[in-house]
């Protein structure tokens, strides 16, 4: 039930970043709607999918589809209100990402997977959504900039899947999301970013 809370929060959010970007990209109701579910399910359909949970969970019920729908609406009809936040999109994206790799991790170990790959599988279901609504509109995807993005919800996910502390659910799922969430907006206040991998004088 706890886990199932988070998840819900996590798809709301993730919808709300979809949402505000459909809007900005000035989509009719449907796109706004479309690109929210987009954000919110594609991380968890790909971790489903993974583990072999099919069909998965995001296509088998109505509530994804409903929160990713009322975010949706509340993007679209409350969009003035939304874009008074400090980077609506990036606050939205923080909050879903620290959720979602929490969510993957603990779905993957029930799945039978060791702590490290529980970790990956949540990083995954973290940054699936965001890779999906920037793809669609056009954008390069977060995870394939410099910020810290997928490193967070990987140390996320690693805290929240980490049996091996011996931390109880209700702990450590917590801490595991507000880990992710709390680096990745500190990366963004400080502009913290990843070194790239040097060049040679010759290739420059």
């Amino acid at each position: 039930m706890f886990l199932t809370a988070l998840d819900l929060i996590g798809v709301f959010v993730f919808a709300l970043s979809g949402g505000v970007v459909a809007v900005e990209k000035r989509l009719d109701p449907f796109g706004v709607v479309f690109l929210a579910f987009v954000a919110a399910a594609s991380g968890g359909i790909a971790r489903d999918v993974l583990i072999g949970a099919t069909p998965p969970y995001a296509l088998q019920t109505w509530t994804y589809a409903a929160v990713a729908t009322a975010a949706g609406m509340v993007c679209y009809f409350g969009y003035g209100y939304i874009r008074r936040l400090a980077a609506p999109v990036a606050a939205f994206d923080a909050l879903g990402l620290g959720l979602f790799a929490v969510v993957g991790a603990r779905k993957a170990l029930d799945a039978g997977l060791s702590p490290l790959m529980a970790a990956m599988l949540g990083m995954i279901t973290a940054i699936g959504g965001g890779m999906a609504r920037d793809i669609l509109t056009a954008q390069t995807p977060m995870v394939l900039q410099r910020d810290i993005y997928a490193l967070a919800a990987l140390l996320g996910a690693g805290l929240a899947g980490g049996d091996y502390l011996g931390l109880p659910d209700a702990l450590a799922a917590p801490a595991g999301a507000a880990l992710a969430t709390g680096l990745r907006l500190l990366a963004l206040s400080r502009r913290w970013t990843l070194p790239l991998a040097p060049l040679d004088r010759d290739d420059a």
